[in-house]
């Protein structure tokens, strides 16, 4: 079994509607110790990625404004945010700040500030256009607060209580050998059948022997139809992973099934398993290894 804690940054991007309570919840964030950012415009996403691997794991948490005060980059977000996505290294989460229209009229009104989409016009009319724009971004926040009833010390509370260190929970990848005529794990998110590979139990010395020995391995390895599985199967995975951690799912169990869960689905998990440890926290199982050894 191995357990690898791979160094992830958080990222919280905080958008929202204008007069919705972007100033408390970035103050918020720096009193959590976060590297804040206020309306950080996505064109500069790339290059502030960039900076904070340069950092070298200084910059571990940040949390960054964008709104719609930047409105000309607005178009660019959306690839900005699926670039992120793609990332292994970083957790992005969407928090998204929204108000009744009554209330952001009223705090406009009590700040006497323009609306940055109608600076000579009416509150309203930008607030309309504002929920237009914003309504496909709210669609993919992970975390939506309305702030129509809150008093800032309100929201404040809640983002000290929901972004906390001991609330911030760990993406785990756990990599399952199992066999196919013991049944399917029920525990199962993915499942890859690798039965079509050559299989080590027909060779006689090696029947008794397991995935974990080295000379099982190397056979099961040495294949070039293995050696594309694996080729398509961590490309396939790559570009997964970091959609389910971005959906806030806290583990993703992939089982690899061979017919006894003894030789190829052990191999093969332990490869797979390595491939993503430096990028993952991965957890192994072998589910029917002793399986033979007890009935024996």
């Amino acid at each position: 079994m191995s357990s690898v804690v791979a160094k992830e940054t958080q990222m919280v991007i905080i958008t929202g509607m204008s007069g919705a309570g972007k100033t408390v919840a970035i103050q918020s964030f720096e009193d959590l110790g976060f590297f804040c950012v206020d309306n950080l415009p996505p064109t500069l996403l790339p290059k502030f990625l960039e900076l904070m691997k340069d950092s070298g794991n200084k910059m571990n948490k940040v949390a960054l404004v964008m709104d719609l005060r930047g409105r000309e980059f607005f178009e660019h977000l959306f690839k900005a945010l699926d670039d992120l996505a793609d990332t292994s290294w970083v957790t992005p989460e969407i928090l998204f700040l929204d108000a009744d229209d009554a209330t952001l009229v009223s705090r406009y009104k009590e700040t006497r500030r323009s609306h940055p989409l109608a600076p000579s016009g009416l509150p309203m009319e930008g607030i309309k256009l504002e929920r237009e724009l914003l309504d496909d971004l709210k669609g993919r926040a992970q975390i939506i607060y309305k702030t129509s009833n809150m008093k800032p010390r309100e929201l404040r509370e809640k983002i000290l209580h929901e972004f906390s260190v001991n609330k911030q929970s760990i993406f785990t990848v756990n990599v399952m050998s199992f066999g196919f005529k013991h049944g399917l794990p029920i525990d199962a998110d993915l499942v890859f059948d690798v039965r079509f590979l050559p299989n080590p139990h027909y060779i006689e010395h090696m029947r008794p022997k397991t995935g974990l020995d080295e000379e099982v391995s190397n056979y099961v390895l040495k294949w070039n139809e293995t050696n594309k599985f694996l080729e398509k199967v961590t490309d396939l995975l790559a570009f997964m992973l970091p959609h389910y951690k971005r959906e806030g799912k806290s583990q993703l169990v992939i089982a690899i099934g061979c017919t006894g869960g003894q030789h190829r689905s052990v191999a093969l998990t332990e490869y797979i398993a390595n491939h993503f440890k430096q990028d993952y926290n991965t957890r192994i199982t072998h589910r029917d290894i002793e399986r033979r050894r007890q009935t024996t």
